[in-house]
């Protein structure tokens, strides 16, 4: 059996561009974020109220599909409102902040093959503004940049719930990128290399998402729960929070913020794309009768078409799923995404490194089913002894401490766990109830003396 050999990195092909075609490559991507942004607008507003049986945008432009534009528009020509106790410079460059990392990451991005070279104006090149050897650290780099944008929006406010709006938003992102990190380092680790164009040529055979399904899975939760998107739109929880960090922004300030709120979702998508759906890569059934699926400009197709899929998820989620609460929050993404992104790493390591070593595939499928089935029955144990043990301290506290009273300070106050309210008192089935009429209990007697009376009077 043949060694399994890692993808060799060549980069050769990028810095080579003149400084024209370098600026024509950046336009090109921040053309392609604004107008992918403005079709999600629209598409989400239509999407929405085709599941809620609204009508939707339908009066800007043919369809309604002009109705983002109008909405930026209206947003640039609103009042310009600063607030008094503000800190002014931060106040103004936090949205700044919060816009320019999500542009600044698309950059690694590949819509096409790094070796088949297009022409641009008589110049070949190829379909990625620039790649590094990194280039995946570059994106977790800079996504972390952002966060500093929203935390110091809710400082420089000068207010309490913008405050804690990025607070929450602040402790949300960076406990899923660790999650998210791990599943990236399961690609990593799988096709050996950091290189966002050698991890699509990785692909050729077959996708990551077939290859490595739970991290996937981790990422795609990570990702919804990074641009802080429904369900997990904690930091601009109305019922909370007043709009959350953006509360004391208007005009074309908020409208940055929102800018950056769906361009980190255009990002994080085309990232899903590049390393689990086979990147700019064509669907197995057309490059099955069309070989030249991959060639030329169509795999910016094929990529468009896939970001565009996952966009929709974003938009199905928020149409179906209520906001969860932000105990639930944390717990999901430090008590399970993280754990399982762990175990998931490790597994895959242990799968490369037996394969590295040219160990059939029956043996490290028996390692590691056997390994599973050790972990699933060590959780098993841990958790009967960690319920009993709950159980025994539940039936002590009962037996020690007094009765809850919810009324004992004059208000009601809610239990603290371990206590449990009184029982309720229910009202007496209607058959063992009794008629009081005429002021009196017995009500055989009046109903007597009533048909006495009546007879009387005839």
């Amino acid at each position: 059996m043949s060694p399994i050999l890692l993808a060799a990195e060549d980069l050769s092909m990028f810095g080579r561009d003149p400084w024209w075609l370098v600026l024509v490559k950046a336009v090109f991507c921040f053309a392609f974020l604004l107008l992918t942004v403005l079709f999600a607008i629209v598409w989400e507003r239509k999407v929405v109220a085709w599941m809620q049986r609204r009508i939707g945008p339908n009066r800007a432009g043919p369809w309604g599909m002009l109705q983002s534009l109008a909405d930026g528009a209206k947003l640039m020509l609103k009042e310009d409102v600063v607030v008094k106790r503000a800190d002014k410079a931060v106040y103004v460059l936090a949205p700044v902040i919060a816009a320019i990392p999500a542009f600044m990451a698309f950059a690694v991005i590949p819509f096409g093959p790094a070796d088949n070279q297009v022409s641009i104006f008589g110049q070949r090149t190829t379909m990625q503004l620039t790649d590094l050897p990194i280039a995946l650290l570059y994106i977790l780099a800079v996504a972390s940049i952002g966060i500093y944008g929203i935390v110091l929006a809710g400082w420089s406010s000068g207010s309490t719930y913008p405050l804690l709006g990025s607070l929450r938003s602040c402790a949300q992102m960076i406990s899923y990128e660790i999650a998210m990190g791990a599943a990236f380092a399961s690609v990593f680790l799988y096709s050996g290399s950091m290189s966002t164009s050698t991890i699509v040529e990785s692909q050729a055979d077959r996708w990551y998402i077939v290859l490595l399904p739970v991290s996937f899975l981790i990422y795609i939760v990570t990702m919804v729960g990074e641009v802080n998107r429904a369900p997990f739109d904690m930091p601009e929880s109305e019922g909370d929070l007043v709009g959350g960090f953006n509360t004391e922004y208007s005009s074309i300030k908020f409208a940055m913020f929102m800018l950056a709120e769906y361009i980190n979702m255009v990002t994080v998508s085309a990232v899903a794309v590049t390393l689990f759906l086979g990147g700019w890569r064509a669907p197995f059934p057309v490059t099955a009768f069309w070989e030249g699926a991959n060639q030329g400009w169509w795999p910016m197709l094929w990529f468009t078409l896939k970001l565009q899929l996952l966009l929709f998820l974003f938009i199905w989620l928020r149409g179906t799923l209520p906001r969860v609460r932000y105990d639930q929050l944390m717990k999901l993404g430090w008590k399970v995404l993280i754990p399982v992104s762990v175990v998931w790493l490790m597994l895959v390591a242990t799968v490369r490194t037996l394969r590295n070593e040219n160990m059939p595939f029956a043996d490290i499928a028996l390692y590691v089913f056997g390994g599973l089935i050790f972990l699933l029955l060590l959780s098993f144990v841990i958790d009967f002894y960690r319920d009993r043990r709950d159980q025994e301290r539940e039936a002590g506290q009962r037996t020690e401490e007094p009765a809850f009273d919810p009324m004992a300070g004059g208000y009601p106050v809610p239990p603290l766990p371990g206590q449990a309210l009184p029982p309720v008192p229910r009202r007496p089935a209607r058959g063992e109830r009794e008629l009081v009429v005429s002021g009196a209990p017995d009500t055989v007697s009046d109903r007597g003396d009533t048909e006495g009376k009546e007879a009387s009077d005839d």
